[in-house]
């Protein structure tokens, strides 16, 4: 060194006696009998290092192009090792590239550019994710949930019949395309929730609020599922919607009462309208029943009547026709059918007296028919 030519260490040593340190004599500050301890040789621990190091490096020392060359291999294979990563099943890897997408890979064991230039991003894309709109909290049992926090500016909605409805519901979602997701929205739940609302109000602006409340809350659903997912496509967001579902649809709160004694009165309505109706099926088919009785009653007597005359007509043309050929043999047939007709259900018995005793006509007492008529009354003079 500058200061110590003969050799030694910068603050002396035991060499030649012109050897001096900074402080002379190779005392040092202090010390005891007039000498100090001896401080480090800078030089011969950087001698013994550079041997040290030619130990790990074959052929030469650190100057060597080989052995820099190795070292370089050796930091190169680790670093590309750190280039491998894992995708556990329900994650896709995203590529980047210099901090640009690439590609996608599926679940298993891959490869990729290491960090600085390389980066994975792996979501989730199984993962069904919940966005309550219109309150705050709690978890969905049963389809209503608890412990939860109304929010009014976003649970009441406007319906069609300008009245007002308290409408809580759900969204569920999951990742579609991973890229999209990551890369076109910058905040994906915020984003899904304002569309959400929006596709909402949208649908029960264009239904009145008995149809909300009751007849068309599965159509409801359905409706602003499919809108919203139009609205997020749109977007490109990468998001696909799994269900929209409905929780709780009641009027305000400031007219509930008056809009539960509407609900009641309609229902009255409906049961008497239902009684009605029952009593409609009851009698409507018996009394077409009787009437069916009826109809056919009379087109049986109409034919029997339509028979009658026909036959009569007939007999009376028979008979008409059997008189034009002989008048006198007629006129006589007829009298006597008549006579008949007349004489049959008397109790006399009429005998001519020309005929009597020339053909053996007897007369006698029918005693055996004088009961039927009970006894006889005297008659006055």
């Amino acid at each position: 060194m500058a200061w110590n030519p003969q050799g030694g260490g910068p603050w002396g040593g035991g060499g030649g006696g012109g050897g001096q340190g900074p402080w002379g004599g190779g005392r040092g500050p202090s010390g005891g009998g007039g000498r100090g301890p001896t401080p480090p040789d800078i030089e011969e621990m950087m001698r013994k290092t550079q041997e040290r190091m030619k130990g790990f490096i074959p052929g030469g020392g650190l100057g060597g192009a080989r052995g820099f060359g190795l070292v370089v291999i050796v930091l190169a294979l680790v670093w590309a090792g750190t280039g491998f990563y894992r995708v556990q099943p329900g994650e896709v890897g995203v590529q980047l590239l210099f901090g640009k997408y690439v590609s996608q890979t599926p679940a298993g064991l891959h490869w990729w550019m290491p960090s600085p230039m390389g980066e994975i991003i792996r979501p989730n894309v199984e993962k069904i994710n919940t966005i309550p709109v219109g309150y705050r909290g709690g978890e969905d049992v049963g389809g209503r949930s608890l412990g939860k926090q109304d929010v009014p500016q976003e649970s009441l909605i406007l319906t069609g019949d300008q009245n007002i409805v308290d409408l809580k519901f759900q969204v569920q979602w999951k990742i579609k395309n991973a890229a999209d997701f990551l890369f076109n929205i910058r905040n994906p739940v915020a984003t899904i929730k304002a569309a959400a609302e929006s596709a909402m109000r949208e649908v029960v602006g264009q239904t009145t609020l008995e149809n909300t409340l009751s007849k068309e809350r599965p159509k409801v659903q359905a409706n602003s599922q499919d809108l919203l997912q139009q609205i997020l496509d749109s977007y490109q967001s990468g998001v696909l919607i799994t269900e929209v579902k409905l929780l709780e649809t009641d009027p305000p709160k400031e007219v509930i009462d008056a809009f539960n004694d509407v609900q009641r009165a309609k229902q009255d309505q409906e049961r008497l309208v239902n009684e009605a109706n029952t009593y409609r099926n009851d009698i409507v088919p018996r009394a077409k029943g009787q009437g069916e009785r009826m109809i056919q009653q009379a087109t049986a007597y109409k034919e029997q009547m339509v028979l009658e005359a026909k036959g009569e007509s007939q007999r009376f043309i028979d008979i008409y026709n059997a008189y034009a050929q002989n008048k006198g043999i007629t006129r006589k047939r007829l009298y006597l059918e008549r006579m008949q007709d007349v004489m049959g259900n008397a109790n006399k018995v009429i005998i001519d007296e020309k005929a009597q005793g020339k053909q053996g006509v007897v007369p006698y007492l029918p005693l055996n028919q004088l009961g039927r008529f009970g006894p006889q009354q005297p008659r006055g003079n």
